[in-house]
């Protein structure tokens, strides 16, 4: 399988060393926005083609599928881009910085047929799939999740400490990872849906402080903290207060309540979120069928998040 990746920064990287540890699948082509850094990154690894234009990578003979990397702000139209061409596509998240935008991609998908994933990796994290694994048998139940998003951004820099070229949101993008995880952990869609934020940056334009809160029909609450002003530790921490026992995950690893290590690493295939969410993909496109994650399956998570920002405004 023939793959292209646009965007060669941090989540780029993170994609293509994860692919390489999948067989049958081959990054032929990389796409960026500077030719130079593009080029740079195409030669670390090893990729055949470096290119400044989306259009030319997806015309490359034999490609199959596209993963998105690039900024927020272009994932819906790139999508629908792919989609058009006929490659298959798993754009990371979030899919779309509206609600219209990430229905419009669902129509695309259902219309061409194609495989659309969102990358919403929280539902591929081993220590996510713990604990989802023993909701489904029955013996967890969510009272509670308790979840920290913590970032120290206040200059538009990137994951890599390097200047970012376009401005990252707390809702749309962070939030819509605990939106969705808890949406799919609890099998409900939030009934009861609030947020508030704090002071727009003046330059950034943006909220660098927020707070979520979600009910389910069920009664199980999230509450998420989310900021760009926390000077660490940083990163997403879950807390998840269960009818038998609490348990914090932090990225694909796992301990209760006391702190104590819970072994993941019998989860899945491997302890690597992206790789997982990336064999998904491609084992989704080989056996023809619909991937957890589809832009489908999350798009509920994308009307909560407009739900939320209806009530900022």
């Amino acid at each position: 399988m023939k793959v292209c990746v646009a965007g060669a920064g941090a989540f780029g990287a993170k994609h293509v060393e994860g692919i390489r540890n999948i067989a049958g699948v081959e990054v032929i082509s990389v796409v960026g926005r500077e030719l130079g850094k593009t080029r740079e990154f195409a030669q670390k690894y090893g990729i055949a083609h470096a290119g400044t234009d989306l259009a030319e990578g997806l015309a490359l003979p034999g490609l199959d599928a596209v993963i998105l990397c690039t900024p927020t702000q272009m994932h819906a139209a790139q999508t629908i881009q792919c989609l058009r061409a006929g490659k298959h596509v798993q754009v990371e998240i979030p899919m779309a910085d509206s609600l219209a935008d990430a229905e419009a991609i669902v129509r695309v998908q259902q219309e061409t047929g194609l495989v659309a994933m969102a990358g919403h990796t929280r539902r591929f994290n081993p220590s996510h799939q713990w604990i989802k694994k023993r909701i489904a048998a029955g013996e967890l139940k969510i009272q509670q999740m308790d979840v920290q998003t913590y970032f120290f951004r206040r200059t538009n820099m990137n994951a890599l400490g390097q200047p970012r070229s376009w401005t990252d949101h707390l809702l749309w993008h962070h939030a819509a990872h605990t939106v969705d995880l808890f949406q799919y952990q609890t099998g409900e869609l939030a009934s009861q849906a609030h947020a508030m934020q704090g002071p727009i940056h003046p330059e950034l334009g943006i909220a660098m402080d927020m707070s979520i809160q979600l009910k389910v029909p069920g009664g199980a609450l999230c509450t998420l903290s989310l900021s760009f002003n926390n000077d660490g530790p940083l990163g997403t921490f879950f807390r998840y207060i269960c009818d038998k026992g609490t348990y914090i995950a932090r990225y694909d690893d796992l301990v209760d309540g006391r702190d104590q290590p819970i072994d993941v690493s019998k989860v899945d295939v491997s302890m690597n979120g992206i790789e997982l969410q990336d064999r998904e993909f491609f084992a989704a496109i080989q056996q023809g069928r619909e991937p957890n994650s589809s832009v489908a399956q999350v798009l509920p998570a994308y009307r909560t998040l407009d739900q939320l920002e209806k009530t900022l405004k």
